[in-house]
C-alpha cells in the first residue's frame, strides 16, 4: 500500500487550517450574499413588469392622443388612442419624426414649440392639425419636458385633445352654468313670492288707509260741489243780494268753502300715499335681474324692512341707524330681497317676545359698504353657527321655512364681490351684509 503524505504549510508563505476555514466562510458569505442579491434582483423585476403592465393599461385607456419623442424630435412611443385616430400601426408611427403626424401648415410652430420646451424646459401649449384617419383634425398639444435621472432633457411629452370635443365640453358648461343661474334666479323668485305673500295682509291694510281717506274727501267735495252749483244757479237766476246772501247762510258756504280746501289737500295726501306704497311695491318686486349700478343702500334697507313690518302680524320696533345715504354697488332688487330675508328671520326670531327691537344699521369702511341687522331675541345656538347658511336647513317649523332664504342671501352677496356673515354677539343675533362701494377697477 502506497503511504499518503499530507503537508502542512506554515508559516509567512503558507495556509494554515484557520486560513483555509475564514476563506470558506468568506465564499458562503459571498454566496449568500449573490442569493440574497438575486431575490431582490428577481423581486424587482416582478415590481417593474407590473409597473409597466399598470403605465400600459393606463396609457391605453387614456382617450387623449399622447406621443413621446425623443431629443432629436423621433417617436419612441404613442399610446392607443393615438393609434386609433391616425389608422396606423405602432410600427409605422414609432421610429418616425413627430413632426410627419402633423399637417404640412402647421409644422413649422410645431418644431418651433418643440424648439422652445427642449431650450427652456418649461411647458407650452399649441394649436396643430393632427394627421387623423378622417383627415387634419385641430388638436390642441400640450407639450412637457421629459428629464433623465440627472435632470437633462432626455425629451418631450405630448399630450392632445381634439379642438372639437374641448369647445362641446366649454359648451355644456356654459349651459349648465347657465341653468344653474336660471335655477337660483327662479329660487330667489320662489323665495319673494314667499316674502311677498306674508305680506298680503299688510299692503291690503297699507292701502286701504288711504283710499278710504281719498274716497271719504272724495264724498265730502260732492256734498260741497253741490252746494256751489244750487248758489250759482240762483246767481245765474238773477235772486236778489238779499236773497243770496240768505242763501248762501243755509247752505253755510263759508264753511264748506273752507273745509273745501281741506278735504282736496285731504285728498291729495291720501293719493301720495297710495302712490308711495305702489312705488315701494314695484321697486320691492323688481326681479333684479338688470346690469349691477350704484344705489343707495340705506333706502334699499329702509324700503325692505317697512316692508315686512307691514305684514307682520306683531311688529317689533325698529330703529335706522347710519349718517344717511349710503351708495353700494349691485343688482338692488337682489339686495333688497337679501334686507328683507334678514329683517324678516329677526321678525320671526321675537314673535312672542316683550320689548322686541331690531337694528338696522348702514356704514361704510374704505371702498366697502355694510348693513347690519340686529334683533335681541334668544340668537342663534352655537351648535346651528356653522350650518346657519346651509341650503334648507332651517330651525322654524315645518311648513313656515325653506331653508333657502339665508343660503340665497349668502350666494347673492358673494356674486356681488360681498359677503354676508354671521358677527359675535352677547344677545339676539347679528347679520352684516357686505357689499362694494364701485365696481373694481
Amino acid at each position: 500500500m502506497e503511504k499518503v503524505v499530507v503537508t502542512t504549510f506554515a508559516g509567512s508563505g503558507g495556509f494554515g487550517e484557520s486560513a483555509w476555514a475564514e476563506v470558506l466562510s468568506a465564499v458562503d458569505r459571498t454566496y449568500a450574499d449573490l442569493v440574497s442579491y438575486q431575490e431582490r434582483l428577481e423581486q424587482q423585476n416582478v415590481e417593474l413588469e407590473e409597473l409597466r403592465r399598470f403605465l400600459a393599461s393606463v396609457l391605453s385607456s387614456v382617450s387623449d392622443v399622447m406621443l413621446v419623442i425623443d431629443r432629436d424630435g423621433t417617436v419612441i412611443d404613442v399610446n392607443e388612442a393615438l393609434l386609433e385616430r391616425s389608422g396606423l400601426t405602432r410600427d409605422l408611427v414609432v421610429g418616425a419624426p413627430a413632426v410627419s403626424a402633423i399637417a404640412e401648415e402647421d409644422r413649422d410652430a410645431f418644431l418651433a414649440a418643440i424648439a422652445i420646451v427642449s431650450a427652456s424646459r418649461k411647458p407650452q401649449t399649441i394649436e396643430a392639425k393632427f394627421a387623423a384617419r378622417d383627415g387634419p383634425t385641430p388638436i390642441e398639444f400640450n407639450l412637457n419636458p421629459r428629464l433623465d435621472e440627472r435632470g437633462r432633457s432626455a425629451g418631450i411629452v405630448l399630450i392632445g385633445r381634439p379642438l372639437g370635443e374641448l369647445r362641446t365640453a366649454y359648451q355644456k358648461l356654459d349651459e349648465s352654468h347657465r341653468e344653474l343661474k336660471e335655477t337660483q334666479g327662479q329660487l330667489v323668485r320662489n323665495e319673494k313670492l314667499a316674502s311677498l305673500g306674508r305680506l298680503l295682509a299688510g299692503v291690503a291694510h297699507e292701502l286701504n288707509n288711504p283710499i278710504s281717506f281719498v274716497y271719504a274727501n272724495a264724498h265730502a267735495l260732492d256734498r260741497y260741489a253741490r252746494k256751489f252749483e244750487t248758489y250759482f244757479d240762483r246767481v245765474q237766476q238773477g235772486a236778489s243780494r238779499e236773497e243770496l246772501i240768505e242763501l248762501r247762510k243755509d247752505l253755510n258756504l263759508d264753511r264748506a268753502l273752507k273745509n273745501l280746501r281741506v278735504a282736496v289737500l285731504g285728498a291729495k295726501d291720501g293719493a301720495e300715499r297710495v302712490r308711495d306704497i305702489v312705488e315701494d311695491l314695484r321697486r320691492l318686486s323688481a326681479d333684479g335681474s338688470g346690469e349691477f349700478a350704484p344705489f343707495d343702500l340705506t333706502e334699499t334697507a329702509r324700503v325692505a324692512a317697512s316692508w315686512v313690518l307691514r305684514g307682520a302680524k306683531s311688529a317689533p320696533r325698529i330703529r335706522f341707524e347710519g349718517t344717511g345715504p349710503v351708495t353700494a354697488f349691485g343688482r338692488s332688487g337682489h339686495l333688497q330681497q337679501v334686507v328683507m330675508n334678514l329683517v324678516q328671520n329677526a321678525v320671526d326670531a321675537l314673535c312672542g317676545q316683550t320689548g322686541g327691537q331690531i337694528i338696522v344699521r348702514t356704514d361704510t369702511e374704505g371702498d366697502l359698504a355694510h348693513i347690519d341687522v340686529i334683533d335681541n331675541g334668544p340668537g342663534v345656538p352655537e351648535p346651528d353657527v356653522v350650518r346657519i347658511f346651509d341650503p334648507f336647513y332651517t330651525t322654524k317649523p315645518v311648513g313656515q321655512g325653506t331653508g333657502l332664504g339665508l343660503s340665497i342671501s349668502h350666494k347673492i352677496a358673494q356674486e356681488h364681490g360681498g359677503d354676508l356673515r354671521l358677527m359675535p354677539s352677547q344677545r339676539g343675533a347679528w347679520f352684516r351684509l357686505t357689499l362694494l362701494r364701485k365696481a373694481r377697477a
